[in-house]
């Protein structure tokens, strides 16, 4: 199913229910970065939008990530160093998110558990962030992510 736009409603946009075999599911959504079509996981636990340093520099040599002071916390861990970069393009359905900060992390541990359980790598994950200022709506029954602007 591809994304469509309602006035009402805003754009919707599938989602793909992966089982990560007994350990629950995970939602995945394309996206578009730099022109480049990216999978990335929904997860309304992540207070910020991230992805993974090694696949947004090799979609995008010049991207610009500036290490930060911060340390992320989540994903295991409380001493992840992390870096941010500006995303000037990002698509997610035909919803343009512009000139947006993203946290850049090594999410390697991630692709390396996907790839052993059958599924795409993921260039990061969709956190509450974006979820929050567009409004976000999840149907998991209907397998479906609406956002408004």
């Amino acid at each position: 199913m591809a994304y469509r736009r309602d006035k009402k409603e805003g754009v919707i946009i599938p989602l793909q229910i992966i089982d990560l075999q007994e350990d629950g599911f995970h939602p995945l959504v394309n996206i578009s970065v730099f022109g480049k079509p990216f999978v990335v996981v929904l997860d309304t636990g992540a207070s910020k939008t991230a992805f993974d340093e090694t696949m947004l520099l090799q979609a995008y040599e010049q991207a610009v990530v500036t290490k930060s002071d911060k340390l992320s916390t989540g994903l295991g861990t409380t001493t992840m160093v992390s870096s941010t970069a500006i995303i000037s393009d990002l698509y997610i359905g035909s919803l343009l998110i512009d000139e947006f900060e993203v946290a850049v992390l090594d999410l390697s541990t991630i692709n390396m558990a996907y790839r052993q359980l059958g599924h795409p790598e993921v260039l990061g994950v969709l956190g509450g962030d974006i979820l929050m200022k567009y409004k976000a709506m999840i149907n998991y029954g209907k397998q479906v992510l609406k956002l408004k602007k």
